[in-house]
């Protein structure tokens, strides 16, 4: 094969071969700056390393499944082992990789760790090796194997060792800084994918009314996903459905179950407009397709603004307060289980007359978040708080109650949702 690289591949090494050892080192740096494809970068550096030692062949092998196989990337010579999948701790380069040394074999029918079987197959017989981990600090990546010294007494010798450990860490460097690169990639990848599933959550949640539509709600993710959902909608005859869940876990599974469910309430409920049995249909359909024992804790009710008489059922969910004109609280416990755990299960309905009152329904982010140095708010730490605030419109009372709850939005542990109903005399 012919060069016309400064370093003649086919010329007798001579005092000059550690400038032609960095110059080689250069080039494939060069080489591996300017890649889109490491794989076949590493196959061409595999050449120069061979022609260079003066090798009759050569194999590069990199670790792969959890690090518990060495598969062979590329090869060099007159047979062919790509592809060629071997124990990690098995063979020559096993044992390379698994000391983290480089070895020299000068007659391999003399380790025990040699394996004749690919020779037995090819017909190629191997005499003595050259093998190098490829390693940055502690982190194995694969090994090079160099097979068979040219000419002399066919044996590779201390320098030949030096400059493939070189050759070895330069390739692994170039392999770290690849995989690094693609892990930038796939995260940027994830984290638009996130936005864009954020976003579309977002389109899923109700967009608030201006006063003095009764109802409002809010939402905070913990992360740029959300399990929580809220949703109101006024019926043809004025009254309003609503609705506010949280599903168990978190991440895009808890995500897309949100959706899910909040779309079948949403469709469900324009047609099916009494809490119980609609929270019994969705029950029965969470049952059967969720996954990983998933379920959604679900409040679920009407509201006539008219009369102020509503109507709700629960499904495990945190207990709604009610707080009446004086400022009495009440709240209302679940009587059956969340959504998607017992199939055929019937929510019973409890009705209240609002009266010049408010109800809250809302998740345990809300409860459960520290305040006053760590202490958690609690059911009763949030009805103070919507007492002290009682002289803003309802809307506005949410959004401080979210930013005092919140704090460092940063540290948030869990979403945040509220969903707000209010009753106003007529006169008001």
């Amino acid at each position: 094969m012919e060069s016309n690289s400064a370093y003649d591949l086919g010329a007798p090494r001579s005092g000059g071969e550690y400038r032609d050892t960095l110059e080689l080192l250069a080039e494939m740096a060069r080489d591996f700056s300017t890649s889109l494809d490491i794989h076949q970068t590493l196959g061409k550096a595999l050449v120069r390393i061979t022609h260079y030692l003066g090798a009759e062949a050569a194999s590069l092998f990199l670790l792969e499944n959890d690090d518990t196989e060495l598969v062979c990337i590329t090869c060099e010579g007159p047979v062919d082992i790509g592809g060629l999948r071997i124990a990690s701790d098995h063979g020559i380069v096993g044992r390379s990789v698994q000391d983290n040394l480089c070895q020299i074999i000068r007659d391999v029918s003399q380790d025990p760790d040699f394996k004749s079987q690919v020779d037995e197959k090819t017909g190629f017989t191997t005499r003595s090796i050259l093998c190098a981990p490829m390693s940055v600090k502690d982190s194995p990546f694969g090994a090079i194997e160099v097979i068979n010294k040219k000419g002399g007494d066919g044996l590779f010798d201390e320098n030949d060792r030096h400059i493939l450990q070189a050759l070895a860490c330069s390739a692994a460097l170039a392999l770290l800084n690849a995989r690094m690169a693609l892990e930038l990639v796939e995260k940027e990848r994830l984290r638009h994918e996130l936005d864009l599933a954020a976003e579309i959550q977002r389109g899923l949640l109700p967009q608030r009314q201006p006063a003095p539509y009764p109802v409002a709600g809010i939402n905070l993710p913990a992360r740029g996903v959300s399990g929580d959902l809220y949703d109101f909608f006024t019926l043809e005859d004025g009254r309003i459905f609503f609705c506010l869940g949280d599903v168990s876990g978190k991440g895009m599974n808890a995500s897309l179950l949100m959706a899910k469910t909040s779309s079948l309430y949403r469709c469900l409920g324009r047609t099916n407009p009494e809490p119980g049995a609609l929270l019994a249909v969705i029950n029965n359909e969470i049952f059967e397709t969720a996954t990983h024992g998933m379920f959604v804790t679900m409040v679920g009710g009407l509201y006539d603004r008219e009369s102020g008489k509503l109507i709700m059922a629960n499904a495990g969910h945190e207990p709604p307060l009610y707080i009446d004109a004086d400022g009495n609280v009440t709240s209302y416990e679940a009587e059956e289980p969340p959504l998607g755990i017992m199939p055929g299960t019937e929510f019973p309905e409890v009705e209240i007359n609002l009266k010049g009152g408010e109800l809250y329904i809302f998740t345990d982010g809300v409860t459960e978040s520290p305040i006053d140095g760590g202490k958690m708010l609690g059911a009763t730490g949030f009805t103070e708080m919507i007492k002290e605030l009682k002289n803003l419109s309802l809307a506005d009372r949410l959004d401080m109650i979210v930013d005092r709850v919140a704090g460092d939005r940063k540290k948030l542990h869990d979403d945040i949702t509220i969903l707000g109903i209010e009753h106003r005399a007529p006169a008001e």
